[in-house]
């Protein structure tokens, strides 16, 4: 026998298990809310139970005989919810890229793509190198190892699930008016009475929930009762009407029990009405009693739905939320002693027939030498319930700190590479630091520059190239003053030339007289300086100099020559900017030059004219 074909019987016989199971837990049940009993603790128990052997039967049903390259079967629990059960049409982001039918238990990849839970288990489980879908689709060239496809490398998107939980959705089954919101879809298809559902006695039928106590009582091959007299298995309507010996004892023990209620009915009015026996519930159905048999046969479904409300009121009520995780134990611990009383109640009744079920179920209860087994199997199954979903927390727990270490490599990336960039960012600040001084320099440079050809412009315009200069002297009595003072004692004048490419000369002035005239003359030289033709001319310097002071009157100027000393270094070419100045020491006296009988100052200004004979 192979693997698959032994865990197929395994799931065979679990689902067996667990119909008779269900069928001894509704008798238990029924008789507990009759009997007035503590109903919470059995159904807790029963509901745990239960969703473990749901989900081992998903399991079993999920191996393929096919091997891994088998396709997933239509039934297959649980893929996406359908695109058409929505009143809107979903965007793109809330899609499944595996079943594009809208994200059930949506996982995200490193990838950034969505998938399914279950199509995400389905694609690792049936593909050697799952590749992401969406990825190779957009562009193959772009597939890394962040498209390779793990159920570790996944975690839960709460946001995506939370918005999806919220879409308006209807439900698809045709005849159901139900319409909703999504987080209430699943609880409405396991409610629903126009869903078509497996027959839970294995017959093979699909019947509508609404009218499964139908076909249980009229049409089920597998619901069939042995009577303890005759051991006759015969359906549910052939069993109320047997009338064998063990039946008759059976019926004048019901009618034994029940002749004190008759009695007490007959003293009410024929056509009283009834109220159904799930009133304490919340039904209100009111009538005879034939239609209130009626209404119990028709309303199982119904009945059932108001019961499980009842009882999830009675479980929140004696479970606080904060503390259903720590508190299960103990409280299954209480159910599991309630369940071994239950079990003694189910074998005693065992011994009276079956008992019938909203209104006209019967089924017979299991022997009492199974209790002890069934007991470890229901601990067992709760414990397993319990490490499963630890487990799973704990593996959403590990999915989340594997994408919270890859962001913070990221980030440390990122970060290593801002300091990279911040150390180059620091080296261009110092090169442009650098250059910015050393344009300081040259802009200094060239202020100077700019000075220097200003000066050296000036003096182009007041140059002279013929031997003749006009010297232009303002603000007489300041310089004056500044002479006497010591601070400026001579005053030079702008160069001038002989020539285009002749000497270059000067003037020298002393408003408060130098050497012999200090203080009682104004001085004059002549200075002759450093100029760029020096090496075409003939040294030293031979040509006639005469001075000039001019009266503004034009009336008496004063006139003064000399000829060069050719043995002076005054006259011999320059190796400074400029030679000694030689000239007149007393050239005016200052007397003349005040005296108001002149006009050599007029307006605080004086007029100087040097002429060099270039011609001798």
């Amino acid at each position: 026998m192979s693997a698959t074909d032994l865990i197929k019987q395994i799931a065979r016989l679990l689902h067996r298990f667990e119909v008779a199971l269900w069928t001894l837990m509704l008798n238990v049940l029924f008789h507990i809310y009759w009997s007035g009993c503590l109903l919470v603790s059995a159904v807790s128990v029963f509901h745990i139970f239960h969703s473990s052997l749901l989900q081992m039967a998903e399991r079993a049903d999920r191996v393929s005989p096919d091997g891994p390259g088998s396709s997933p079967d239509e039934n297959e629990f649980p893929f996406g919810y359908p695109t058409s059960i929505c009143e809107n049409v979903p965007d793109h982001k809330y899609l499944c890229s595996s079943c594009n039918n809208v994200l059930k238990k949506a996982q995200q990849t490193l990838c950034g793509h969505r998938y399914c839970s279950a199509c995400l288990s389905w694609v690792v489980r049936n593909n050697k190198n799952p590749i992401c879908q969406k990825c190779n689709a957009e562009d193959p060239g772009t597939v890394n190892e962040g498209s390779l496809l793990t159920e570790e490398r996944a975690f839960s998107d709460a946001a995506i699930n939370k918005e999806i939980s919220e879409f308006k959705v209807h439900c698809g089954i045709p005849g159901c008016s139900w319409s909703g919101i999504m987080k209430n879809f699943e609880d409405h298809q396991s409610l629903c009475e126009y869903a078509l559902i497996p027959c839970h006695t294995g017959c093979g039928q699909m019947v509508m929930r609404k009218k499964l106590a139908d076909h249980l009582e009229n049409g089920c091959v597998n619901n069939m009762t042995t009577c303890q007299k005759c051991k006759r298995r015969l359906s549910s309507n052939e069993y109320q009407k047997h009338t064998c010996e063990g039946n008759s004892l059976k019926e004048q023990k019901r009618m034994h029990t029940e002749g004190p209620s008759k009695e007490k009915n007959h003293s009410t009015p024929l056509n009283s009405k009834n109220g159904c026996r799930f009133s304490e519930i919340g039904c209100s159905f009111r009538g005879s009693k034939e239609k209130t048999k009626e209404h119990e046969k028709t309303a199982v479904g119904t009945h059932l739905m108001m019961l499980l409300q009842h009882i999830k009121q009675l479980k929140a009520s004696l479970c606080p939320a904060g503390g259903a995780a720590n508190g299960i134990i103990p409280h299954l611990a209480k159910a599991e002693s309630k369940v071994k009383g239950l079990e003694r109640k189910v074998s005693d009744l065992q011994l009276q027939g079956a008992l019938e079920v909203s209104g006209d179920l019967e089924v017979d209860c299991f022997p009492s030498s199974s209790v002890c087994e069934e007991e470890s199997i229901l601990q067992r199954l709760v414990r397993e319930k319990v490490i499963s979903e630890l487990e799973d927390k704990l593996h959403v727990f590990e999915n989340i700190v594997a994408v919270l270490n890859k962001e913070v490599e990221t980030s440390n990336l990122e970060i290593a590479a801002f300091r990279t960039k911040s150390g180059l960012d620091q080296d261009v600040i110092q090169s442009l630091e650098l250059k910015i001084t050393e344009l300081h320099r040259c802009l200094t440079q060239k202020d100077a520059g700019l000075s220097k050809l200003h000066k050296r412009l000036q003096s182009f315009e007041q140059a002279s190239y013929d031997g003749v200069f006009l010297w232009k002297i303002t603000d007489v009595n300041r310089k004056y003053h500044d002479s006497v003072t010591g601070r400026v004692v001579s005053l030079f004048s702008p160069a001038f030339y002989t020539a285009k490419y002749g000497y270059k000369v000067c003037l020298r002035i002393y408003l408060n007289g130098d050497g012999t005239g200090k203080g009682t003359h104004v001085s004059l030289f002549f200075v002759v300086m450093k100029g760029e033709y020096d090496a075409l001319l003939p040294w030293p310097f031979k040509h006639k100099v005469t001075f000039m002071m001019l009266d503004q009157n034009n009336r008496e100027h004063v006139i003064d020559a000399f000829r060069p000393d050719l043995t002076s270094a005054s006259f011999q070419r320059p190796v400074s900017d400029m030679n000694v100045a030689s000239g007149c020491p007393m050239f005016l006296p200052l007397c003349k030059l005040q005296s108001p009988k002149y006009a050599y100052v007029r307006e605080d200004t004086l007029f100087l004219k040097c002429i060099i004979e270039t011609n001798s």
